[in-house]
C-alpha cells in the first residue's frame, strides 16, 4: 500500500509511519516545513494535498491544532477542508485522521472534554478535534474516512501489539487507567489501513 502521512515528523505521524514501513508498506510524508526529507506544503492547501497524495492508495491526517493559545478550531477545520477536497482531486478515497480524546463519550452525552476534572489548558485542542470530528462526518460521506481518538493519555512507550478497539466511550483499564503508547496506537492505525474494519466511523484504542 501506498501511504501519505500528513504530519508525518511528529510524535504519532512518525510513528504510524514507522509501523506501515516496517511492514512493507510505501509511506511518503508531508509537512507544513517540509523537513526530514518531506514534501512542503499546508494541510488547508487542497491543490498541494491533491499532488502529494496522486498515486497513494491512502492519507492519514494526523497534525495537531495550533498550541500557542491560539483559536485552534479554525486552523484545524481549514486543515481538513483542505485534505477533503485534495483527496477528491486526487481521486483518492481512503482517509484515516488522528484524532483527539476529548470528544469520547465517559457517560451518556457527556463528554471527556466536558468533565470538571479535564485539563483547561488542553480544552481548546480537544474542541478542535470534536468539531474536526463533525466536520468530517458530515462532509465526508463520500470518502472512505476513520477517525482514530486515542485514549485519555497516550505518549512514546514500547510496542506491545497488545490493545483494545472500542467506539465513541472512552476506554479505561480496571484502575481506572486510560491510556496506551504512541506505538500501540500507530499499531492500530495501520491495522485500520490494512483491513478497513471501521469505515466512515470513529474508533478508539486503548490499553
Amino acid at each position: 500500500m501506498r501511504i501519505l502521512v500528513i504530519g508525518e515528523t511528529g510524535m504519532i505521524g512518525s510513528r504510524i509511519a514507522a509501523e506501515a514501513l516496517g511492514r512493507g508498506h510505501s509511506v511518503s510524508g508531508m509537512t507544513r516545513s517540509g523537513a526530514e526529507g518531506t514534501a512542503p506544503g499546508e494541510a488547508s492547501d487542497a491543490a498541494a494535498v491533491a499532488r502529494y497524495a496522486a498515486d497513494h492508495d491512502a492519507v492519514v491526517l494526523a497534525i495537531a491544532p495550533p498550541r500557542d493559545g491560539s483559536e485552534a478550531t479554525g486552523p484545524l477545520l481549514a486543515a481538513g477542508r483542505g485534505v477533503l477536497d485534495g483527496l477528491r482531486q486526487a481521486g483518492i478515497r481512503r482517509l484515516v485522521v488522528v484524532g483527539g480524546a476529548g470528544s469520547l463519550e465517559v457517560a451518556p452525552g457527556v463528554r471527556l472534554v466536558d468533565t470538571p476534572e479535564f485539563p483547561a489548558e488542553y480544552k481548546g485542542e480537544a474542541l478542535a478535534q470534536d468539531a474536526l470530528l463533525q466536520f468530517i462526518r458530515a462532509e465526508a460521506g463520500d470518502l472512505d474516512w476513520t477517525y482514530v481518538s486515542p485514549p485519555a493519555v497516550i505518549q512514546p512507550g514500547e510496542r506491545r501489539g497488545e490493545f483494545r478497539l472500542g467506539g465513541d466511550s472512552l476506554l479505561a483499564d480496571a484502575e481506572g487507567n486510560s491510556a496506551i503508547s504512541a506505538e500501540d496506537y500507530a499499531v492500530a492505525v495501520v491495522d485500520e489501513l490494512e483491513k478497513n474494519q471501521a469505515v466512515r466511523r470513529r474508533i478508539t484504542v486503548a490499553y
